[in-house]
């Protein structure tokens, strides 16, 4: 192996033994609060307890990966409410309003000391737990890894460094999330890795696509999988994935 060989290789197994954290962004589960763009069609309280077993299963995926610590960041106001739902989930709160905010605050507040940091959504259960662990390998080599949605969002951010300017602007929420922060990202000259697309759940065709992965799988999400579960018993207008392709 050559020098440089030698140098690169001590500087990934270095990176690679540093403290990895997952970072569940979250909020308590009150109605009207949650999956907004989902309560435009379904009832609230089906889509209130859908948003808590999405966190619950969420959580469990989460701590499936050894050796990482996770924890969640709400806000602040929803901290008291949320802690008694997570277990022994530490729960943190974002300093600010909204995600720009929350995001800045991640990282701020957990990468500081050189961690690995990735934070995704809190109905993420349906992730595989694969793209997590591709994240963290893919943190140890670039400054800033994303994981892009379908819709132009993401679903998955990691650093391990503050970046403050990084989520700073206009964009996030919207369907040019994605195209915003890589804007961000190149300005500050950072380097970016991706992992694969995915899908949030926001509408109701996410949520079909969903439930028909859980019809077929549903131990990848029981919580979730059971929940839609009892709740198409009650409303056969749910979607329930058995018209997708």
């Amino acid at each position: 192996m050559t020098p440089s060989a030698m140098e690169s290789s001590q500087t990934i197994q270095r990176s690679q033994d540093r403290e990895r954290m997952l970072v569940i962004m979250a909020k308590a589960p009150r109605p009207g609060r949650v999956k907004t763009r989902l309560a435009r069609s379904l009832p609230v309280q089906a889509v209130t307890e859908l948003y808590r077993c999405l966190l619950d299963d969420t959580v469990a995926l989460a701590h499936s990966l050894p050796g990482v610590k996770v924890t969640i960041m709400c806000p602040a106001s929803d901290v008291e409410e949320l802690s008694p739902l997570v277990g022994e989930t530490g729960v943190i709160a974002q300093e600010g309003e909204g995600l720009a905010a929350a995001l800045t605050s991640v990282f701020a507040q957990l990468a500081a000391s050189g961690r690995h940091v990735i934070a995704f959504n809190s109905d993420s259960p349906h992730l595989p737990v694969s793209v997590l662990t591709s994240a963290f390998e893919i943190l140890t080599t670039h400054d800033v890894v994303v994981g892009p949605t379908h819709d132009g969002g993401y679903y998955l951010v990691g650093a391990k460094a503050p970046h403050a300017a990084l989520f700073h602007g206009d964009g996030m929420g919207t369907n040019n999330a994605f195209d915003a922060l890589l804007t961000r990202a190149r300005s500050l000259r950072l380097s970016l890795g991706f992992t694969d697309s995915w899908y949030d759940i926001d509408l109701e065709g996410d949520l079909a696509r969903l439930a028909e992965e859980l019809r077929l799988a549903p131990t990848r999400a029981p919580r979730t999988a059971a929940c839609l579960e009892r709740w198409q018993q009650v409303m056969p207008n749910l979607p329930s994935g058995a018209e997708q392709p």
